[in-house]
């Protein structure tokens, strides 16, 4: 069952709906752009947060991709930190790659002194899961919840973080699978370091797997979450690349009519469909990368 829209009531529908992002550090800038050429923008008020009173005027809110310690200390030296996991517990967040971090309910690799989080998405994560600046890579992604799902999105991936395993507990909405890369593109740095991070939990992790086959087969790594990529649980969505990196704002049309709004019409039934697909078997819902090259990097 697809999950409740944001709480905006019939009332409000000559109200803009009003979508912030956290403009404390890193890529809020390309966010905001993306959102403003989507189509029907003009019901959208997208405004940039760095204070609490900015916070509560929004209905939806976006973390974007940069450093999720800096961004988790400024936040909490600007007095926004708590606000924002209380604003977490009833409206719809999307993180991108750091903003991803933050969304967790765990990390590791995190810097010396830990790390802040807001919750939000029943993972552990990784920080850096695939390595350097220098193995930054994009990759083509097909998602079947997109608009015009034939066309691949081009994932950029920069510093990016990897989802480690799945917590949900038994009152949290389910995990949706919506994006997942290819096994055959996971780097070699990472089984050398989100692997390492997994040595204690061999036993009782059935996705654990100490020695990745390099060229698997589906059937052994389908249910392996460190190809997801992007996953929503509820009204909280997270994304380990940058779509706001590109020229392609489906995946912002995507947060906007599924969490935002709760999708309608022909979205809603193709929302439903997935959703169902999705609780028998996570594998029908997640999308295969085709392609990878090298990319340019740009900070995280």
């Amino acid at each position: 069952m697809p999950a409740p829209a944001a709480s905006i009531s019939p009332g409000d529908s000559e109200r803009r709906v009003v979508v912030g992002i956290l403009a404390l550090q890193g890529a809020f800038v390309e966010h905001k752009t993306a959102l403003e050429k989507l189509p029907g923008s003009r019901k959208l008020e997208v405004i940039f947060v760095k204070t609490p009173d900015e916070l509560a005027r929004c209905d939806a809110l976006i973390i974007p991709g940069g450093e999720s310690t800096t961004i988790a200390l400024l936040a909490r030296i600007s007095g926004v930190l708590d606000p924002l996991r209380a604003f977490i517990k009833h409206k719809p967040v999307w993180g991108t790659c750091a903003g991803a971090i933050l969304l967790s309910h765990s990390v590791e690799n995190a810097k010396k002194g830990g790390q802040d989080l807001l919750g939000g998405i029943s993972i552990t994560i990784a920080r850096n899961g695939w390595g350097s600046q220098v193995e930054s890579f994009e990759a083509a992604l097909d998602v079947p919840g997109l608009r015009n799902p034939e066309d691949p999105f081009t994932g950029v991936f920069i510093r990016a973080p990897v989802v480690l395993k799945l917590t949900p507990g038994p009152s949290d909405p389910p995990i949706e699978v919506i994006a997942k890369l290819s096994p055959h593109l996971l780097p070699s740095s990472l089984s050398s370091n989100a692997n390492a991070n997994l040595n204690a939990d061999a036993d009782t992790n059935p996705n654990h797997n100490p020695n990745p086959n390099p060229n698997p087969s589906p059937d052994t790594t389908k249910d392996d979450p460190k190809t997801y990529v992007a996953l929503r649980q509820g009204l909280h969505f997270l994304t380990t690349f940058h779509p706001e990196l590109t020229s392609d704002n489906r995946f912002h049309e995507y947060f906007v009519r599924e969490c935002v709004l709760g999708g309608a019409g022909a979205s809603a039934s193709a929302s439903a469909s997935a959703s169902a697909s999705a609780s028998a078997s996570a594998s029908s819902t997640t999308a295969t990368s085709t392609s990878t090259s090298t990319s340019t990097a740009t900070a995280t």
